[in-house]
């Protein structure tokens, strides 16, 4: 490829990325989408996870986008998803960017409404996750 055809900073999924990254490590920067991820997409598409991002075509990167967005298009199997039965829907799904922050805040909303016990445990900002808590964690707030 000649240098006219480099682009320095590309748009993937939201995230300014530069040219100048392999695709694997570029994809992986995107939030929602893990090393793992990136790597099954690239591998379903095709592309060579070494290559640099500043190097791929409009056609590779339609293709990278339209596979974020809608992984089952592409057949990757759903134990790869970050959102498996969606609590509203019952589907499988994958939430990138400010889609996996927002349901995220709205499933800890839901369980501060219904009274769950990780429900309390967010309300009075004590760890969540069965972390021992007699000792530890005594300066500053949970984080999630």
């Amino acid at each position: 490829m000649s240098v006219g055809e480099y682009k320095y900073i590309l748009r993937i999924a939201g995230k300014d990325i530069d040219g100048g990254k392999k695709v694997i490590v570029a994809l992986s920067q995107v939030r929602g989408l893990g090393y793992n991820l990136s790597q099954v997409i690239l591998q379903s598409l095709n592309i060579n996870p070494n290559t640099r991002v500043g190097f791929l075509t409009e056609n590779e990167l339609s293709e990278i986008e339209t596979a974020i967005q809608n992984p089952t298009q592409i057949g990757i199997p759903a134990y790869y998803f970050n959102r498996r039965k969606d609590i509203e829907t019952g589907l499988d799904n994958h939430l990138i960017t400010s889609e996996l922050d927002f349901t995220i805040s709205n499933d800890i909303e839901r369980e501060k409404t219904v009274y769950s016990w990780r429900g309390y445990r967010h309300m009075f900002g004590l760890k969540v996750r069965g972390q021992c808590t007699r000792t530890t964690g005594r300066k500053g707030g949970a984080v999630e």
